[in-house]
């Protein structure tokens, strides 16, 4: 009987101190600067998805808090050592990180996307800017170079034997020569000039299938010059991407998943200069969360990159607090309430646009 009694005895004790702590003391919660998550404004103050749903839970709580910024990694081990009462960002849930602290109920489901270089519009004036393009020009000269050797060559053979066609001075009769081997060779074959010689003919006659190969070459450098700065990226998916260079932020669930599937993949310290990396060509794209792409996406201005549509990899985000926190419950019911309002899709809608 005495057990019994000093048993309520400490429950009730363990209750009050719980109380108390939660009405008499204001939390810790302990914040990570990640857009469009949490953001701290010009004037200081921190707003943000996460920001917006902790400050609903507190206010119904009518619980008094105070912020506690910190690095990624301090606010992990903070909140596994229990020196904030919670931690607020955009924390994936992971059974790795289930076994160091508690969640709460998830408030958010996001993925995993892809992000590569920006797409160029087709359009006319990109075609015409091609025929000015290095690889045109190198194309046409390598070309005239030829046809000026087999009018060279021909020259020499007929200059004296067909003075009529290819006669007059040494610039007169390339020129001309030089006009009877690109009509040849096009198939065009005007009539106007033809060899005599025998030895003419016979450089006529190789030319003649020669000029086959040369035109289906030429065509098919042209057709390159004229659509390479029009190809779209080669990466349209997760399949892609083995043998690319990856972009990714070390120490988050975009890296687990590159060294699981073995893909080759460089670290940045930040999402702002992996996603440069990939617009300056450093990288080929970046595997990152779809949220946090698409948000800072809009902030990259002409180093905009394209996000591929599609999610993988799902992943949630939950509050997390110290392993046996008597809060947990009651903020998990809290999580539910503001998810389930009908606002809520009005807040997610304000910091991330309509997608």
């Amino acid at each position: 009987m005495l057990k019994h009694v000093l048993f309520c005895t400490l429950c009730l004790a363990l209750s009050l101190t719980s109380q108390v702590h939660a009405q008499g003391q204001p939390l810790k919660v302990g914040i990570t600067e990640v857009p469009p998550f949490v953001m701290k404004t010009d004037d200081g103050r921190w707003e943000g998805i996460s920001i917006d749903l902790w400050e609903a839970i507190a206010a119904d709580m009518e619980q008094e808090f105070e912020w506690v910024p910190l690095s990624f990694n301090e606010l992990l081990g903070a909140v596994e050592s229990g020196d904030i009462d919670i931690a607020v960002g955009a924390l994936t849930m992971t059974a790795e990180r289930e076994t160091l602290f508690d969640f709460s109920h998830p408030f958010y489901q996001t993925g995993l996307s892809i992000a590569v270089p920006q797409v160029p519009e087709k359009s006319l004036f990109g075609s015409l800017k091609a025929f000015i393009s290095w690889q045109f020009l190198s194309v046409v000269l390598a070309l005239g170079i030829v046809l000026l050797g087999v009018g060279f060559l021909l020259w020499l053979v007929e200059h004296r034997r067909n003075p009529e066609q290819f006669g007059g001075s040494a610039a007169q009769g390339i020129g001309s020569s030089f006009w009877w081997a690109a009509v040849t060779m096009t198939t065009v074959g005007y009539g106007d000039k033809a060899p005599v010689s025998l030895a003419g003919r016979l450089i006529g006659l190789v030319w003649m299938f020669a000029g086959l190969i040369m035109v289906a070459s030429f065509t098919a450098a042209i057709t390159s010059s004229l659509t390479v700065s029009n190809l779209r990226s080669g990466i349209q998916g997760v399949d892609d991407l083995p043998g690319n260079v990856v972009a990714a932020i070390a120490n988050t669930a975009g890296e687990d998943f590159l060294e699981e599937e073995h893909i080759r993949y460089r670290t940045y310290p930040d999402l702002t200069s992996a996603m440069v990396s990939v617009a300056d060509g450093e990288t080929d794209a970046i595997v990152y969360d779809r949220a946090l792409l698409q948000y800072r996406n809009l902030q990259l201005g002409k180093q905009k990159l394209t996000v591929l549509p599609g999610v993988f990899a799902r992943q949630l985000y939950a509050l997390a607090l110290p392993e046996g926190s008597q809060l947990r419950a009651q903020i998990s019911q809290q999580v539910l309430r503001v998810t389930e309002a009908d606002n809520w899709a009005d807040i997610q809608a304000a910091y991330l646009g309509k997608n």
